[in-house]
């Protein structure tokens, strides 16, 4: 049997909102403890700050260059995520002491995989040095040096929890819709498969940010007063990366609103909440088997007219689409706890 060790991980992901921190004790592999979880939001500026930091990294040619406020954000990032760390560990009367090593993510400002290049602002040995607490960073970029895509990393974590899920209800295949989405096949034969799925919230929030001045749809109201406009739609699922045979791991940048697309405000957040569904769905077909479970964990699973197409285009393939909570899992914790 496998020691366990106490683990924090910590999560910023493509939706750039802010800081999630997450206890879990495990021994990697099987056993998982779920522990306390926090999440520190960043403020609007610092969120402008991030967005000019993802313009500046697009001239990058090598992961360590560090070209205009790239340098000075890293440090302003890392001392961000050594306070979250204090802030749990203040709130759970813990210290250093209890915590075996943590598991740091930092911001990826550039992923392009077929170049064999991802870049995540995080400083580890600076974030050690201010925890006090050995420090596991640049995973995806390892991932890499060993011929992965560097993403996504999670399946390993889905796998441990989809233990607690009945056999009836296998195949499973956990969703994370942050701003990218990805999938996780997990078959009842130890097959695991994971990809990256399509556009999760990024298209979405940019739609609302450029049009009410906000930074995403809460709860999918502004998309639930809206219409499809299937024509738009089609022409983001006719993507050549839904039909490619070989999946490959998503930049932020890489859908875009295309030429043309022009509607009101609803109208455009409706279509976008339809297109991150439906995206979905078209890469499950990439999976040796149909899913007879979706668990969905990370942001857009709050929005509720994502979440009802997801259920209506899975329902007509027989499958069934349940919240993380719904699981028994919790879906804003559960990346940071894969880190960890």
């Amino acid at each position: 049997m496998l020691e366990t060790m106490t683990a924090i991980g910590l999560m910023s992901g493509t939706s750039m909102d802010g800081i999630d921190v997450a206890l879990v004790r495990t021994d990697g592999e099987a056993v998982v403890e779920r522990g306390a979880f926090l999440s520190v939001p960043y403020e609007p500026a610092f969120r402008d700050l991030l967005k000019q930091a993802l313009e500046e990294a697009k001239g990058i040619r090598q992961r360590d260059e560090r070209p205009g406020i790239l340098s000075p954000m890293e440090r302003e990032l890392t001392l961000r995520h050594a306070e979250a760390v204090r802030l749990l560990l203040e709130r759970e009367n813990l210290t250093s002491l209890d915590v075996d090593l943590i598991g740091f993510h930092g911001q990826t400002v550039l992923h392009r995989p077929d170049e064999g290049l991802t870049v995540q602002l995080g400083d580890g040995p600076l974030l050690a040095k201010e925890t006090g607490i050995p420090v596991v960073y640049d995973m995806r970029a390892n991932d890499m040096v060993h011929g992965g895509q560097g993403a996504p990393l999670v399946p390993v974590y889905h796998q441990a929890l989809a233990q607690q899920i009945s056999a009836d209800q296998w195949p499973v295949c956990f969703v994370n819709i942050g701003g990218i989405s990805n999938l996780t096949y997990l078959g009842q034969d130890g097959t695991i498969i994971g990809f990256d799925s399509g556009p999760g919230n990024t298209l979405i929030d940019q739609w609302v940010e450029a049009h009410a001045g906000i930074p995403y749809d809460d709860g999918g109201r502004i998309a639930s007063e809206g219409q499809v406009i299937m024509a738009l739609a089609e022409r983001y699922l006719d993507n050549s990366f839904f039909t490619a045979p070989t999946r490959r791991s998503l930049d932020r940048n890489d859908f875009r609103p295309p030429e043309g697309f022009e509607a009101e405000l609803s109208d455009g957040a409706r279509t976008l909440a339809y297109i991150s569904a439906a995206a979905i769905l078209r890469s499950s077909g990439h999976l040796p088997d149909k899913p007879r479970t979706y668990v969905i964990c990370g942001g857009g699973r709050l929005n509720r007219t994502i979440m009802a197409d997801l259920a209506r285009l899975a329902g007509e393939q027989g499958a069934d689409v349940l919240s993380a909570e719904a699981a028994g899992f919790d879906g804003d914790a559960m990346e940071a706890e894969a880190w960890a």
